[in-house]
């Protein structure tokens, strides 16, 4: 068993960058509160089966290298930079624990693009890639290319957006209607259960996407008196996101809250000069650094948060369980979201900063160091 000095070391500082990350050094926070103990022990809990698997004399497979092909969304999302950062720290970790070769090979578009990922599983394979792990812009346009892969002995895995019709092997993220639900009880309880509301919705194709406004709108039956003035669809970059909030709220002036099934609009800070808190309300997925400002500033009371570098970090160690340990591994793996808030906002931004976010302002790192009220 791993004692706990050893667990504490496995949260690190490594740089989210569209370079491969460098080795860093670990940390141990000042304060490792409720938060973030809860969130590195999960991870790490995880972790220990593979050591104690590997302590049975699991044979190694003939080739002592790895190579799993990770092909994300897009490039200029920093949720899927995140999860790089994760995916490229589990490999260093596990390629020392079980003495393999593990190689993480980004493979990922600039922009959404179901058919460039289609090419690039393809290309993967042809390149001699032991596993693919996609999060999937269009299931239908990446599900023949995944099941031309399994046909061919490369297993596949999806993470955050799944084809659930391929033949993938197992699924890491979280539970997408469920996660709507979330967003849409928060904002009916900020708009005290009255009013009309608009749905962001980022890429029309993407699965877990729909899902997402599936679950918004299911939720939303549940309130009588908040109506849904429609779903909007965009390109997801934050100029395009933020563009289409300020011209939805002109089309429609009596919209009294946004839910936000991905973060983009807040990724600038373009809204915030733009958007009245006293008259609308916003909850949206993701937390992000350049979104905490929103919460700050009381224009976004909640966001989900989404722990993305564990997109990457879990979905290699299940990748590793099942392919170099040859353990059998569940279908689907859940992720949990994180309320955050004002009240664990210092929190949150120190648990980005240990997952590679350089961007994390001092002052909400700050908030963490700060002893409670009455200390």
């Amino acid at each position: 068993m791993i004692p706990l000095k050893k667990m504490l070391q496995l949260l690190f500082v490594p740089t989210v960058s569209t370079a491969p990350a460098a080795p860093t050094m670990p940390i141990v926070p000042a304060a490792l509160t409720a938060l973030t103990m809860l969130a590195k022990l999960t991870m790490l809990a995880a972790g220990l089966s593979i050591v104690a698997a590997g302590c049975g004399g699991t044979a190694p497979p003939d080739d002592n290298r790895l190579v799993i092909s990770m092909i994300a969304k897009s490039t200029t999302n920093p949720v899927f930079l995140s999860s790089r950062t994760g995916a490229e720290a589990a490999a260093r970790e596990l390629s020392e624990a079980h003495g393999v070769d593990i190689v993480i090979d980004w493979r990922t578009p600039p922009t959404e693009d179901g058919q460039v990922q289609a090419q690039r599983i393809a290309q993967a394979v042809n390149e001699g890639a032991d596993v693919v792990l996609i999060s999937c812009s269009d299931a239908a346009k990446v599900t023949g290319a995944i099941n031309d892969a399994v046909d061919r002995g490369v297993p596949v895995m999806t993470f955050d957006s799944d084809a659930p019709d391929s033949k993938r092997f197992a699924f890491f993220g979280v539970d997408d209607i469920k996660t709507g639900g979330l967003i849409m009880g928060e904002l009916a309880k900020a708009m005290d259960g009255r009013g009309r509301v608009a749905i962001l919705a980022g890429n029309q194709n993407a699965p877990n996407l729909r899902k997402r406004v599936e679950g918004v709108l299911q939720k939303a039956a549940e309130y009588p008196e908040i109506s849904i003035v429609g779903t909007f669809y965009h390109i997801e970059t934050p100029q395009d996101a933020a563009a289409e909030v300020v011209r939805v709220n002109n089309a429609y002036p009596d919209i009294e809250g946004w839910a936000m099934v991905g973060g983009w609009a807040l990724f600038t800070q373009t809204l915030l000069t733009d958007l009245d808190p006293e008259r609308m309300k916003i909850i949206s997925v993701d937390a992000l650094p350049p979104q905490l400002t929103y919460i700050e500033q009381g224009i976004v009371p909640v966001l989900w948060g989404q722990p993305t570098y564990l997109w990457g970090y879990e979905s290699v160690r299940l990748i590793v369980e099942k392919i170099h340990l040859k353990q059998d591994v569940p279908v689907i793996n859940p992720l949990e979201l994180v309320h955050v808030s004002q009240e664990n906002l210092g929190e949150w931004a120190a648990m980005l900063q240990g997952w590679g976010f350089t961007d994390v302002p001092e002052r909400y790192l700050q908030m963490d160091k700060q002893p409670a009220s009455g200390d």
